[in-house]
């Protein structure tokens, strides 16, 4: 608005005077005759009221100079018709967005867009820009707020609308939607596998694996069978390993060598078992236990090369030579054997122990077997029945008068031995092939036992079947060799290795069952399946440790995160300033937002009262707050700040919402009506308020100077101020204004350490651990240094030496010492002066007081007939007083 003339009107108002009168009071005299009183007069006042009349000034108010009056307000002029926006001020359009030019007529160019189209587009790779929001029209293959970010994986095409068909792992093309297949895969859609024998990038490197290594068809790394180790499985297991990946360790004992494809122990001489853990059994030796010792006459045989420990008395390569000549025995071969010659196989070179020969016995071989016994030592029990008695010697059956002798029939081929019989009888005994045992050979060779007389031991291993003729191993399934110690190999596994494996993903199959032995990340019983989501390793067993919707290998379990998320296990997210898939993407440039855009989406999170891609935005009219989602209250034409949602009142209103008229006064008012009292301080520029003028068609207003007192505020001043400090306290709000060097709601804080001044603002520049005062900002150095900023090293050369520096201290120490004397005596003599004044100037006004009249002033109960009509137009416009209250005389 534009001020011009100045209105003048009359009020009239009931006022208040000092009225003199003659007040009779008494005091005490000698007047003996009068009770010692005497009468006295004074002059005094009282307060009388009166009518008086009292020029008010207001200013009119009249449109600036490009505006024009439309009802009660002043609305701007523009010379050309704003086409596509308003009028703003004068001869100034403010376009829509997507126009521009003077009158808002002409369009954006291509690579401009919003009000006046001032701002310039962002798009990027071959993207339009809409004239009027600025929003990026992506080409194929991208995508993000500036067309900046190509499809996410797995999708391609217009808006990254379509999804990729490939397999495995492949990647697509994010314009035309071509796979790219990853390696170890081929085909239109990577669905196909590189044949067996090749690997990598477009299956077009060769498997060096050897001894029947797999090779993995992405890495080419050879996955070899047991025993094997190495880059191409080309060398066998270290010595005391085995099985597959070398990762067993040989239970071999007493020097015994583990076979690096089964771990079956292939023992030294003189040892057996499946650990080498046993030696040879009494009578053989040699490697495999497979040796018969030949020693005798109760020599031992050492199971390691079958040497012969004799016994005391004898000696030889097999100990059959006596140390005594025959018929002797004895330490020194000083004694003759006793024995029967004719039935006695020796006599002990020792003892002159006498061993029968068959169907002998007694201490010197005299006597024969006793019944039901017969061969050597007479040990052996006969097996004839029907109270038949046996030779001594062989054991045939002498049959008692009335039976014969069963004869043994023996296979063709075979040979028969002729019995020794009595007179007239003749017994055929069968000598039993190799494999066969009884008294008519139809029973095969116990279990372990094989030979002529099954006297030979089996040496079949891992359950193998042995033949109990010639000792031959028939292999349980699963394995193979002379004596069934290989297991079957790749590929192969069952009865004689005949099966063939049939698995896909795997390091072969168990020999014996055949079962597939999955690599790591594959699962099911040909190895043809992926591990579920959530377990990798081998057959799947190993549970994912990805958080934040990572996924895992199935193969090594190495996290492949979501995107926002980084880290071994995904637990961390983007760098600021970064994100998307592997954290690889820029954040743009976001510009009011509370930091870097968002770790996932890479959008920018706005603060209040920003919007757009770039938070570079500010809320429409009208709108308010985060993401602009809040309406704005404010009437009357006021501005809503789009942060808060707080107004900005047009003149001439007032209130949360500008709903309320107001005034602006040139001093402090209590301002009394019907309905409302209320505080100010103009000096502040605080409004004070009436009620809503539509509501009060002829207000009524009385005025009195005055102002709360120090340290209250808020209506009729009932309110304390908490204010610390020295800070001043807001007379309508009770807002405290803190001074230099506090700050807080009630000024209860200095300044933190390293700032000072209002509103500690301003940052300490004191160096070296100098501190700062919270007021000033003066540095207070430390010991050692000196200067403004505490930045120079001081001389520290006093007290050095006591000897030098002595005179000098004690002559300033003097002279401080005086100086300080005489300013505390002039101090004094300064406070003595200004009190006595202040005593002086104290009575001189009591002595005035008593003749002076009340001060004046305006009472409000006085108000019916001082009040003024003022008309509604009155309070529509808006005034200020052109000069103060004055009092009246």
């Amino acid at each position: 608005f534009g001020l011009s003339g100045v209105g003048l009107y009359a009020v009239t108002v009931q006022e208040t005077y000092a009225h003199p009168f003659d007040q009779v009071y008494y005091t005490r005299c000698t007047d003996i005759l009068n009770w010692f009183k005497c009468t006295r007069h004074r002059i005094s006042y009282k307060t009388a009221y009166r009518r008086g009349v009292r020029t008010m000034y207001r200013r009119r108010s009249q449109c600036c100079p490009g505006y024009f009056e439309s009802g009660d307000l002043c609305v701007p002029l523009c010379t050309e018709e704003c086409v596509h926006g308003r009028c703003v001020s004068p001869d100034t359009c403010q376009c829509e967005p997507g126009w521009g030019g003077l009158d808002c007529s002409s369009g954006c160019e291509s690579d401009f867009w919003g009000p006046h189209c001032s701002n310039r587009c962002q798009c990027q790779n071959g993207a339009r820009c809409n004239p009027i929001t600025g929003a990026c029209v992506c080409t194929d293959g991208y995508q993000g707020w500036r067309c900046e970010e190509p499809c996410e994986p797995g999708h391609y095409g217009k808006a990254c609308q379509l999804t990729c068909q490939c397999l495995n792992g492949a990647t697509c093309h994010h314009e035309t939607g071509e796979c790219i297949c990853a390696s170890g895969y081929s085909g239109a859609f990577c669905g196909e596998r590189c044949p067996s024998g090749s690997h990598g990038q477009q299956c077009d490197q060769n498997c060096p694996c050897q001894n029947g290594g797999v090779c993995h068809h992405v890495l080419g790394d050879c996955s070899c069978p047991a025993g094997w180790m190495g880059s191409v499985c080309a060398q066998p297991c270290h010595a005391g390993k085995y099985g597959i990946n070398c990762s067993k360790d040989c239970s071999c004992r007493n020097g015994g060598l583990c076979d690096h494809i089964s771990g079956q122990c292939q023992c030294t001489a003189g040892y057996s078992g499946r650990r080498c853990q046993e030696e040879c059994p009494v009578g053989f030796y040699g490697p495999q236990c497979s040796l018969q010792c030949d020693c005798y006459n109760g020599a031992k045989c050492y199971h390691i090369n079958g040497a012969c420990l004799c016994d005391t008395g004898f000696k030889g390569h097999d100990c059959q030579e006596r140390f005594c000549p025959p018929g002797l025995y004895g330490l020194i071969c000083d004694k003759y054997c006793p024995c029967n010659a004719s039935n006695t196989v020796s006599c002990h070179p020792l003892t002159g122990e006498c061993t029968c020969t068959a169907g002998w016995a007694g201490l010197y071989c005299n006597e024969t077997c006793p019944p039901g016994y017969h061969g050597d030592g007479c040990q052996m029990p006969c097996s004839c029945s029907n109270g038949a008695s046996c030779h001594r010697v062989t054991g045939a059956c002498v049959c008692p008068p009335g039976y014969m002798v069963r004869v043994c029939v023996c296979p063709p081929g075979y040979m028969v031995r002729v019995c020794v019989c009595p007179p007239g009888y003749m017994v055929r005994v069968c000598v039993c092939p190799p494999g066969w045992q009884g008294m008519d050979c139809a029973m095969p060779c116990s279990e372990g036992t094989w030979g002529l007389g099954c006297n030979q031991s089996c040496v079949c291993a891992n359950g193998a079947a042995c033949n109990p003729v010639d000792g031959t191993c028939t292999c349980s399934p699963g394995w193979r060799g002379e004596h069934c110690l290989l297991p079957c190999p790749g590929g192969t596994y069952g009865l004689e290795c005949r099966e063939q494996c049939d698995c896909i993903h795997a390091n072969g199959c168990e020999p014996v069952s055949g079962f597939c032995r999955c690599l790591a990340g594959w699962t099911g019983f040909h190895c043809d399946s992926v591990c579920p989501q959530g377990f990798w390793g081998p057959n799947c067993t190993v549970s994912c440790s990805c958080q934040n919707g990572g996924t895992c290998s199935p193969e090594d379990g190495t996290c492949v995160c979501a995107p926002g998320y980084r880290g071994t296990s995904c637990k961390r997210i983007c760098s600021p300033g970064f994100y998307g898939p592997r954290c690889s993407q820029s954040c743009p440039q976001c510009v009011h937002s509370s930091g870097p855009c968002h770790h996932v989406t890479g959008l920018c999170e706005c603060l209040s009262g920003f919007y757009g891609s770039l938070c570079n935005q500010v809320c429409s009219s009208g709108r308010y707050g985060k993401d602009c989602s809040q309406t704005c209250m404010c009437t009357n034409n006021g501005t809503c700040n789009p942060i808060d949602g707080s107004c900005q009142c047009f003149p001439g209103w007032i209130g949360e919402d500008c709903s309320q008229a107001f005034f602006l006064l040139s001093t402090c008012i209590h301002l009394i009506s019907s309905s409302l009292i209320t505080y100010i301080n103009i000096y502040n520029r605080i409004p004070i308020w009436l009620d809503t003028v539509s509501l009060l068609p002829l207000p009524e207003l009385y005025c009195i100077t005055g102002c709360c007192p120090s340290g209250f505020y808020g209506r009729d001043c009932s309110e304390v101020c908490r204010c610390q400090n020295g800070a001043v306290c807001d007379y309508v709000t009770g807002q405290c204004a803190c001074r230099t060097g506090f700050i807080g709601t009630n000024c209860e804080q200095k300044c933190p350490p390293g700032t000072f001044g209002y509103g500690c603002q301003q940052l300490c520049e004191c160096l070296n651990n100098a501190t700062c005062d919270y007021v000033t900002g003066t540095c207070y150095c430390s010991q050692g240094y000196k200067g403004i900023r505490c930045d120079q090293a001081a001389l520290m050369m006093e007290g050095l030496n006591p000897y030098t520096k002595m005179g000098p201290a004690r002559g300033g120490s003097e002279r401080q010492s005086a100086g300080a004397v005489m300013g505390v005596i002039f101090l004094l003599l300064i406070i003595m002066a200004l009190l006595s004044l202040f005593v002086w100037y104290r009575q001189r006004q009591g002595d005035k007081g008593q003749h002076l009249p009340p001060s004046v002033a305006y009472t409000p109960a006085l108000s019916v007939w001082m009040a003024l009509s003022l008309s509604r137009k009155v309070f529509k416009d808006c005034f200020t007083l052109k000069t103060p209250f004055r009092e009246p005389v």
